[in-house]
């Protein structure tokens, strides 16, 4: 059987739920069948390391390198048209912004690459692949820049909670074959902004190996690290849609209700000040610790007494199903595709998604030790393992 070649592209391989998905996709792909070349636009991220060593890492390309760096270096470099680009696109996403009515402004990604779009070189020169992958927006670049018989674009989020320009992304969309969404709640609320794409729409969950997780879990020791009573934890981007600054706000409600000797633990990057404002300002410093970008953050999952995931919205947050492989007891909010990370009472609770609401159960839930060991023994109980979802990817080659 002739080895059929794959490509794959992402932005960077940073501590991120959809990079460490792609990590889980590498891993699972029959390297006897499959010649993949992957091509990260910047190759930056702690992630970089753990790509597989089957996988043909493509050189990085400088015009590809710039679309995510900051503008004062390609203004220092000299790319003067990519950065023209680039502040032309931001004007018309700030744009389209206020029309949004508080949604998160999504546009700006697909106005990104739109704007730079004629400034990279293509990659046709790579040959023809059996099926080309745009693993994570934006995902004009695939479409336009790479020749493939077949083309897949993933979905990561949950669209129905975002700010994106329908009619222009919606050619993007249509210039894929098939359409990747991570689970059925995620699907439903993409199906909600491109109804007109349910044939193209197919489910697969993102793979994670319960294998791995627990070997990396028990690399660290992080017993003089992780304390308090209670003890949570948060993995993530600093970022309003995982909603870390409520974290903090939690906390503070958790603590004025007499949980004085808690401790939360923030692992991930992003707007670090912004939550350290939020933490100075709510006199947490006691109580929230940010532990900052962790490439193994198994062993601080592992030794919290119960993982949150406080997000306004999300697609399928892989670190809410590795915290439930190290048989964690997990509460996540109430956002449209929650029932899709647990199943509520059993391996996991949805608590509101609203501040006071959530603190209330968080406190109820936190005082229940029966209740606890039961949400954990289900998560110790369960087989998360999911690699056979790969076979659906082959399938569409």
């Amino acid at each position: 059987m002739q080895m059929k070649r794959i490509f794959i592209a992402i932005q960077y391989m940073e501590l991120g739920g959809a990079e460490r998905a792609l990590l889980g996709l590498l891993d699972a792909l029959d390297a006897a069948r499959f010649q993949v070349d992957l091509f990260v636009y910047r190759h930056s991220g702690e992630l970089m390391p753990l790509i597989p060593s089957k996988v043909n890492l493509l050189p990085e390309l400088p015009a590809y390198r710039a679309i995510s760096r900051p503008l004062k270096d390609i203004l220092l470099e000299g790319k003067l048209g990519i950065a023209g680009a680039r502040l032309w696109a931001k004007w018309r996403s700030a744009r389209f912004g206020k029309r949004l009515d508080g949604l998160e402004n999504y546009a700006v990604f697909d106005d990104a690459a739109a704007a730079v779009s004629p400034f990279l070189p293509s990659l046709k020169k790579l040959g023809m692949y059996d099926l080309a992958i745009s693993f994570l927006t934006p995902h004009r670049i695939v479409r336009d820049k790479v020749r493939a018989r077949r083309k897949i674009a993933w979905i990561h989020t949950d669209y129905s909670s975002i700010g994106i320009n329908v009619e222009r992304e919606l050619p993007v969309w249509r210039g894929y074959d098939h359409i990747i969404s991570i689970s059925p709640q995620a699907g439903k609320g993409f199906l909600s902004r491109f109804p007109e794409l349910e044939d193209r729409l197919v489910q697969m969950e993102n793979i994670v190996s319960p294998e791995v997780v627990r070997e990396q879990a028990a690399l660290e020791d992080v017993s003089g690290v992780m304390g308090g009573s209670p003890c949570l934890c948060t993995v993530g981007r600093f970022s309003h849609a995982k909603g870390m600054d409520r974290a903090v706000r939690l906390a503070a409600r958790l603590v004025g209700l007499g949980m004085e000797q808690l401790r939360w633990y923030l692992i991930g990057y992003g707007d670090e000040a912004s939550l350290r404002r939020e933490i100075r300002d709510c006199g947490m410093e006691e109580h929230v610790i940010i532990l900052g970008k962790k490439a193994n953050p198994y062993p601080y999952m592992a030794a919290c007494g119960l993982y949150v995931q406080p997000s306004r919205y999300e697609g399928k947050a892989v670190a809410v199903r590795e915290a439930q492989i190290l048989g964690r007891p997990v509460a996540v909010t109430r956002f449209p595709t929650s029932a899709g990370h647990v199943e509520d009472g059993v391996d996991g609770m949805i608590i509101p998604n609203e501040e006071e609401g959530a603190a209330v159960e968080l406190f109820r839930l936190l005082n229940d030790a029966g209740r606890l060991e039961s949400l954990s023994a289900e998560c110790r109980r369960r087989d998360y393992g999911n690699r056979d979802e790969i076979l659906k990817l082959e399938e569409l080659i």
